[in-house]
């Protein structure tokens, strides 16, 4: 309000003046109104809009700073964080290598035994059958003796009952042979 009022007064001012000037002629009452009006125009706008706009560029430029700072944290932080990823990364493919590693010292574990116990129970029923054979051929071998034996008894109670000539006892000694060889 105050400044409208200082502009009417400087154009009226200007008016009242004679002789309109060209435009490379000076006023020296135009020129001292329109500088006093400007110191007056930049002492109001100083206090009234220097101080906020001022406040608002502090207060952005400070904002900046700290986003900025904000910024250089948060890309310190995820290097840090990318780094113990890197580690944790390495300490679980180091823990899966020795699990691997082991795995297949286990298997392989596993495996002699399982051949082990193969061969044992392969050499066991190998000693089962031997047995089993040694066994019936004794058996065999007992019934063959007892066979001969009732043979050779009978042979003997034929002879004995046919008191034969030494060639009729060969004949009948021949024929019990052949009698047993059929059999």
């Amino acid at each position: 309000m105050v400044l409208g009022t200082l502009f009417a007064f400087a154009a009226r001012y200007a008016e009242s003046e004679e002789g309109g000037g060209s435009l490379l002629s000076v006023n020296p009452g135009l020129a001292f109104w329109t500088v006093l009006i400007f110191l007056i125009l930049l002492l109001i706008l100083k206090k009234v809009a220097w101080k906020p706009i001022l406040t608002a560029l502090d207060e952005r430029e400070q904002k900046i700073k700290e986003s900025l700072e904000l910024a250089e944290k948060a890309k310190q932080d995820a290097a840090i964080m990318i780094e113990e990823n890197k580690k944790s990364m390495a300490k679980a493919d180091e823990a899966a290598q020795k699990v691997l590693a082991e795995s297949k010292a286990y298997a392989e574990q596993v495996k002699a035994q399982m051949l082990e116990q193969s061969k044992v129970q392969a050499d066991k029923i190998i000693a089962d059958a031997s047995q089993e054979i040694e066994r019936k051929k004794q058996e065999a071998f007992i019934e063959l003796k007892n066979q001969v034996a009732e043979i050779s008894v009978e042979i003997a109670e034929k002879l004995i009952q046919k008191n034969l000539d030494p060639a009729k006892q060969k004949e009948v000694i021949d024929s019990y042979i052949k009698d047993i060889r059929k059999n």
